[in-house]
C-alpha cells in the first residue's frame, strides 16, 4: 500500500492540448460530447495528447463469497468456477466482446473456493472463499489488503507489457449482495433502496437477500470511512482486487475502465482511500441494478452508454472500447479547419 504515495493528479495540461487539438477539427465545438471528454482524460492520464488504445485488455477477478450459504442467489458458487473456466477457453461472453473489440481476457483467481487447472488462469488465490458476511467478516483486515495489492500488481504487470488501458471485470457468485452491503454503508441507504434481484432473484429471494444484508451490517458494524475495513467486514475479494487496480491505475498512469455496478463500488471504495484516483477512471454505462446511479452520481462521473445492462465480467466496460476508437478516429485522422475554407468555431 507504500504505492499510494506515489499517486499524483494526472497531467491537466496534456489534457489541454487534447482539448485544443479537438477544437481544430473541422466540427462544432464539443459535437462528440462525453467521447471528448474521455479522450481528454486520457491524455491526462498518460501525460501524452498523442493517445493509443492499441493494445487493451479486460482484467476478470474471480471469487467466491461464503453469503451464498444463505440462499441470496440462484445459483450455487459452483458456477463461478464454470465461468472462471470458459473464460480461461474463450467461450464466456466477456470473450465473444472482447474478440469483437480486439481485447484481451486476463483471468486471475484471487478467492474461488476451487482450483483450475489451467496454464491461462493467474493464482493469485488469498483463500478457498470468503467467510459469510452474515456471521462475521469476510476476511482479515491482511487478508483484504493482500487482494488489493493483487490489483495494483496486476495494473504493473500489464502497464510492463504493453497495455494502455485496462477494463475492470469479475466473476462471483453472490457478488451482488456483498456489493449492494458496502453500498448502503457507503451511500447511508437502507438496504432496501440499494439491493437489486442480481442474476434473476424471486420475491421471497430478494426480501431474504434484504435481510442478510441488514444481519450483515448488524453483526459486522463497519466503519464507512474506513474503506479496507468496510471491505474486510462486508466485502469480496473480487471487490477488493478491483479496488487495486483503480489504484493501480493511479500509480501507474493507465485509463482504468469501470464496468457495472460492482465495479462501481471498487471505483467508490478506492475513491475513498484516495479522491484523486477518480481522475484515472473511465466510466463505461450505469447499470440497471438500484445502486449503481447513485454510486455514478456520487462519485461525480457520467456513463457514456445507458443500456440497463448487468451482465457483469466487464462486458459493459468493454463496449466503451469500440465508442473510444471513433472518437481517436477522428480526433486523429479528421479533416482540421486549416487545411478547409471553413471558419474555426469559437466558444459565445
Amino acid at each position: 500500500m507504500e504505492r499510494l504515495s506515489l499517486i499524483t493528479y494526472p497531467d491537466s495540461e496534456a489534457a489541454e492540448r487534447a482539448y485544443e487539438r479537438w477544437n481544430c477539427v473541422a466540427k462544432p465545438l464539443h459535437s462528440l460530447g462525453l467521447l471528448e471528454d474521455a479522450v481528454a482524460k486520457i491524455a491526462g492520464i498518460t501525460g501524452d495528447e498523442n493517445i493509443s488504445l492499441d493494445k487493451r485488455c479486460v482484467i476478470d477477478f474471480c471469487s467466491d463469497n461464503g453469503v451464498v450459504s444463505e440462499g441470496v442467489t440462484q445459483t450455487d458458487s459452483s458456477v463461478t468456477a464454470v465461468v472462471a473456466r470458459a473464460m480461461t477457453e474463450g467461450t464466456s461472453n466477456i470473450n465473444s466482446l472482447a474478440k469483437a473489440y480486439n481485447a484481451d481476457v486476463i483471468t486471475v483467481d484471487v478467492g474461488m473456493n476451487t482450483d483450475i487447472s489451467s496454464e491461462k488462469i493467474i493464482n493469485r488465490k488469498i483463500s478457498y472463499g470468503t467467510e459469510n458476511i452474515a456471521q462475521g467478516a469476510a476476511m482479515s483486515m491482511t487478508q483484504a489488503e493482500r487482494a488489493i495489492k493483487v490489483g495494483i500488481d496486476m495494473v504493473r504487470e500489464c502497464r510492463e507489457k504493453g497495455y494502455n488501458i485496462l477494463i475492470t471485470g469479475e466473476m462471483g457468485i453472490g457478488n451482488t449482495t456483498t456489493s449492494s452491503a458496502i453500498s448502503s454503508v457507503l451511500l447511508g441507504i437502507p438496504p432496501e433502496d440499494v439491493t437489486g434481484r442480481g442474476a434473476g432473484l424471486s420475491d421471497d429471494g430478494l426480501r431474504r437477500k434484504i435481510d442478510v444484508i441488514y444481519r450483515a451490517i448488524e453483526i459486522n458494524r463497519p466503519d464507512k470511512n474506513n474503506p479496507v475495513e468496510l471491505i474486510s467486514k462486508l466485502g469480496g475479494y473480487d471487490i477488493a482486487a478491483m479496488t487495486g487496480l483503480f489504484l493501480g491505475g493511479a500509480v501507474y498512469h493507465v485509463p482504468i475502465v469501470m464496468d457495472g455496478f460492482i465495479s462501481a463500488v471498487s471505483a467508490l471504495l478506492a475513491v475513498k482511500i484516495n479522491p484523486t484516483v477518480r481522475e484515472y477512471m473511465l466510466c463505461s454505462h450505469v447499470s440497471g441494478e438500484p445502486a449503481a446511479k447513485k454510486i455514478l452520481e456520487v462519485l461525480g462521473l457520467k456513463p457514456i452508454i445507458n443500456a440497463e445492462m448487468r451482465l457483469g465480467e466487464g462486458t459493459g466496460g468493454v463496449m466503451l472500447l469500440p465508442l473510444l476508437d471513433g472518437a481517436a478516429a477522428v480526433y486523429n485522422s479528421a479533416h482540421r479547419f486549416d487545411e478547409l475554407p471553413i471558419e474555426r468555431y469559437v466558444e459565445q
